[in-house]
């Protein structure tokens, strides 16, 4: 399973040609299992340009796989703790949101396929977290 960020869905909702760009058109081509968080839908749809692009970013997301912390609390104190392990360490994660997909990522034990320098600042303090590649 696949978890695809935000900053792959706003390449590709744009129609730019991007790593990501190609790995999610595999993904779709092969009918690859995928799906998205709750703060990923939330950051697509605030990307809508107009009413009419927002009507179908939902209809489209309604029908795919959304996956959710595991625990109401925990997982965000883990993600927190990734964010503080990397302060600490001297490296700025520009998105604290970054973390909580991070997070969920490895809870659901899915590949993540991004975009965000903040996840490559993040991948060698994660225990678990694997990234996806088009290779």
């Amino acid at each position: 399973m696949i978890l695809v960020d935000t900053s792959v869905w706003i390449d590709f909702l744009r129609d730019r040609d991007t790593p990501g760009t190609r790995a999610l058109n595999g993904i779709l081509d092969r009918d690859y299992p995928f799906g998205i968080t709750g703060i990923i839908y939330q950051e697509i749809l605030q990307g809508a340009d107009s009413p009419e692009s927002l009507h179908v970013l939902i209809d489209y997301f309604a029908t795919q796989r959304f996956y959710h912390p595991l625990d109401n609390v925990d997982t965000y104190r883990r993600a927190a703790e990734i964010y503080g392990r990397r302060r600490r360490n001297g490296v700025t994660i520009r998105s604290a949101v970054d973390c909580l997909i991070a997070q969920i990522a490895v809870e659901h034990n899915l590949f993540l396929l991004h975009s965000d320098r903040d996840f490559q600042l993040m991948k060698d303090c994660i225990p678990g977290l694997r990234e996806w590649s088009n290779d």
